[in-house]
């Protein structure tokens, strides 16, 4: 992907995230690495009302080159694809229901939420609770950083999720497959529930 088409496919993605609700106002970021830097959603922008033209550049470094301010949480972009060299993209998002999972006092913080589907388990995998930061504390960064190498997707206690994938498509499919896991999660306590077994998630994740 060149990055004429790294910038449509951002705002597409974008805002077919805003429309169906899984993020809010200017929450939420995207973010896709370049052969020569990266392109983030600015500062204060809404992923609805994105423009191609006017998305953030960063160099290697993480240093803005072109284009607004990139957004407040890029440190949560770049702490990602420092520690996982394979990410192409890197999506995060207060999403309803992954926000209402990370704030409940009975949740794993190893582990967040239970294998409820094979989608779950081969998108996310582990999700582990990285504990509360006020918005835009660098400190966040290293706290992520600690979870980063062996997990993909981690979730910011009463923030939400951060995503890295090969690709835009597969960090926004995993992104949202959590967000789903998570409805299921709400709508089923209570419930006596059959998770997936221990041998049926070794079966997934082999």
């Amino acid at each position: 992907m060149n990055e004429t088409q790294a910038r449509e496919a951002i705002c597409a993605i974008g805002a077919s995230i805003f429309a169906r609700g899984l993020t809010a106002g200017s929450s939420g970021n995207i973010s896709v690495r370049l052969a020569d830097g990266y392109l983030m959603t600015p500062t204060g922008a809404a992923l609805g009302r994105l423009d191609p033209a006017r998305l953030a550049k960063l160099d290697a470094d993480g240093r803005p080159v072109a284009g607004p301010a990139p957004t407040k949480e890029s440190f949560l972009h770049r702490v990602m694809y420092e520690e996982r060299p394979g990410a192409g993209a890197v999506v995060h998002l207060h999403s309803t229901h992954a926000v209402a999972v990370s704030c409940l006092a009975e949740i794993d913080p190893a582990d967040v939420l239970p294998p409820i589907t094979a989608y779950y388990v081969m998108r996310v995998g582990r999700l582990p609770l990285v504990p509360y930061f006020r918005p835009g504390d660098v400190a966040l960064a290293e706290a992520v950083r600690g979870f980063a190498g062996r997990h993909h997707a981690v979730l910011l206690a009463n923030h939400g999720p951060v995503v890295a994938g090969t690709s835009l498509e597969a960090a926004a499919d995993a992104i949202e497959e959590l967000e789903e896991t998570a409805k299921l999660y709400l709508l089923l306590r209570g419930a006596k529930t059959r998770w997936l077994t221990p041998a049926q998630v070794r079966e997934l994740r082999g």
